[in-house]
């Protein structure tokens, strides 16, 4: 069976499935459970009319918990365990922990995911932000963010590789592919840089990728909330005598303010969880590890299920205070 044929059966059995779901269980509590007549009918149609909201949450809330809770569920309990010969588990509560935090390699992941947290949405929130006013002033000002939210339809690994030739270093009597190399040579360098390897700035040039498809995500959603802006504040601001620069971070800045923090966070979410550009180009080699290639490592290298599923809990709970912080947002802004 070809892949589109199989995508085609797949909509069509889920589809009908979801049809044939709602409306059998539908008729159930209509018909069968609690059915409108007899001296109870409009009792029987308030309760149905309670029950039926959750027949269209049923569905994911499953879903949800099999493919988010359980997992969840099952990882703390292997951080907790230990795998013995013959396929069995033996409980040693927090050993996983202490032998993952004597590690040299957790703490340069952690240092470096530090790093990351710093760097990435600080410089995707503000090169977003720059873009998103920059362009709304030219007459191909869409033109240049279709160019630059471009780098978001293309995967991390796909990102990863376009760069990997960026940083590309040949022997110095052959010519350079890599531009970063190129312009090396050129403006007068005698050997070219394996870029890659150089300790503390590989992670910079890790972080570029990350930053390069993050800007236009920043972008987007920025430049959304400017123009959103009332122009009487604007006008306003013009007539007091503010310049340019007095308008934009006196008078635009505040008042997307909780649009930049969303977006912040939102990036800050993703570089903790950043693993592909890592892996795809240098692997946490020289110095670049970070705690999601630690935990695939852990896991699939070393097949030491307990350690790796220790780091995926770390990631977890340094993901949770801004998940948490980001919903509250949320409904304070719907209240």
């Amino acid at each position: 069976m070809t892949p589109a044929l199989q995508g085609l059966l797949t909509i069509a059995i889920g589809v009908s499935g979801c049809v044939g779901y709602f409306y059998l269980s539908n008729q159930f509590i209509d018909k069968v459970l609690f059915p409108p007549r007899g001296p109870n009918a409009g009792r029987n149609i308030n309760r149905a009319n309670i029950i039926r909201p959750w027949l269209f949450l049923f569905p994911a809330m499953a879903v949800l918990g099999l493919y988010l809770a359980y997992p969840v569920v099952e990882t703390l309990r292997l951080s907790l365990t230990e795998r013995v010969p013959g396929g069995t588990y033996r409980w040693v509560g927090l050993d996983n922990y202490v032998q993952m935090a004597a590690e040299p390699k957790f703490w340069e992941a952690m240092r470096n995911n530090m790093l990351w947290l710093i760097v990435v949405p600080a410089m995707s929130t503000a090169f977003g932000l720059l873009v998103a006013q920059l362009t709304d002033r030219i007459r191909w000002g869409n033109f240049a963010k279709s160019l630059i939210f471009m780098p978001m339809a293309i995967s991390f690994v796909g990102a990863s590789v376009i760069w990997k030739l960026v940083y590309d270093s040949r022997p110095a009597e052959q010519d350079q592919i890599g531009i970063l190399n190129a312009l090396y040579i050129f403006f007068g360098g005698t050997d070219p840089q394996t870029w890659l390897t150089v300790p503390f700035w590989n992670s910079l040039f890790l972080m570029v990728v990350l930053i390069w498809i993050q800007t236009g995500f920043a972008m987007v959603i920025l430049s959304a909330a400017l123009r959103g802006i009332p122009e009487e504040t604007i006008e306003a601001a013009i007539l007091d005598g503010a310049n340019p620069f007095q308008i934009f971070f006196k008078i635009k800045v505040p008042q997307i303010k909780t649009t930049i923090l969303v977006v912040w966070t939102t990036i800050t979410i993703t570089v903790l969880k950043v693993f592909d550009i890592v892996f795809a180009m240098t692997n946490g080699q020289w110095e670049t590890q970070v705690l999601a290639n630690y935990m695939y490592d852990k896991l699939f290298r070393a097949n030491d299920w307990g350690v790796g599923s220790a780091s995926a809990m770390v990631i977890m709970l340094l993901v949770a205070p801004i998940l948490v912080w980001n919903v509250r947002n949320a409904r304070k802004e719907m209240e």
